[in-house]
């Protein structure tokens, strides 16, 4: 016969799996029971996202997202937090899923979950087309621009720490205490394309962001052939719900297996960042 002190254990204990039992999957549920996919994503990064011509939330995010919507059997509806609220967890339900070029790093897998990596982006640094630097290891100590709060910030405080282990290791070979923040990713470009020297010696950007920069008549260009890092960016949930973990990694697994992802990949870039090169 249990002591009445461990009866109350067992019953308390009984009770956490209950609530973790009757909370598992209700994201997942919701979804299926709404027929709508809440996604979090950026309008304000292209190609990733951003407002075509036709007043359109557009971009290779846009594309995966809806993909995903299609296999889960559902519609897909968009919204643009900050940045900053995104990563932050706890999203009480303001929407299901941020497909928004997420690296899972380790301190944000503490809060949120990370069901699939669908694509791997280079980090290059680029200078304004009038530079001489044709060396990376040339910008050492000059002031160079970044995105704050992601992980081009992260690469000059050495403090790098992605959670998946399919990338190469990091080399800090470019070492800065002139480094300028930026509250998006087009602030860099924009003060870099003023002139060599005139805001920026060099910024530190995606491969896919300079060129997206480049297209448009920006007259900057990558230093060298040399990647400073791989980014893995992976679709993000809210802790919680296994069963929206495990539906999603196996959406995306696909995705990766019948060529969906290297087909928008080309589409958005030009090139398969599916895969790291």
């Amino acid at each position: 016969m249990l002591s009445k002190k461990h009866a109350l254990t067992l019953a308390a204990t009984l009770s956490l799996l209950f609530v973790g039992a009757a909370n598992a999957g209700a994201v997942l549920d919701k979804i299926e029971s709404s027929k709508t996919l809440t996604v979090a994503t950026s309008a304000t990064w292209p190609p990733q996202g951003f407002i075509n011509d036709k007043n359109e939330i557009d971009g290779f995010d846009i594309d995966v997202s809806k993909e995903i919507a299609k296999r889960l059997g559902v519609a897909v509806k968009f919204i643009t937090p900050d940045w900053d609220v995104i990563t932050a967890g706890k999203w009480n339900g303001r929407w299901d899923v941020s497909v928004g070029s997420m690296t899972a790093t380790k301190s944000r897998a503490r809060i949120l979950d990370f069901p699939g990596t669908y694509y791997y982006v280079p980090y290059v640094f680029a200078v304004h087309g009038t530079s001489k630097v044709t060396d990376h290891k040339a910008l050492n100590g000059k002031t160079i621009g970044v995105e704050g709060g992601t992980t081009s910030e992260d690469y000059f405080s050495q403090a790098l720490a992605i959670e998946t282990t399919d990338v190469p290791p990091v080399v800090y070979d470019v070492k800065t205490e002139k480094m300028k923040t930026y509250s998006g990713s087009v602030g860099p470009l924009d003060d870099l394309r003023l002139g060599d020297g005139t805001r920026l010696d060099a910024i530190l950007t995606q491969r896919s962001t300079l060129d997206a920069a480049v297209k448009k008549g920006y007259p900057l260009r990558a230093v060298d052939n040399v990647v400073a890092f791989y980014e893995p960016l992976a679709i993000a949930t809210d802790k919680g719900d296994p069963e929206l973990t495990a539906k999603l990694s196996e959406i995306v697994g696909a995705m990766h297996k019948d060529g969906t992802l290297t087909k928008l990949s080309d589409k958005w870039y030009g090139v398969d960042y599916s895969t790291i090169k």
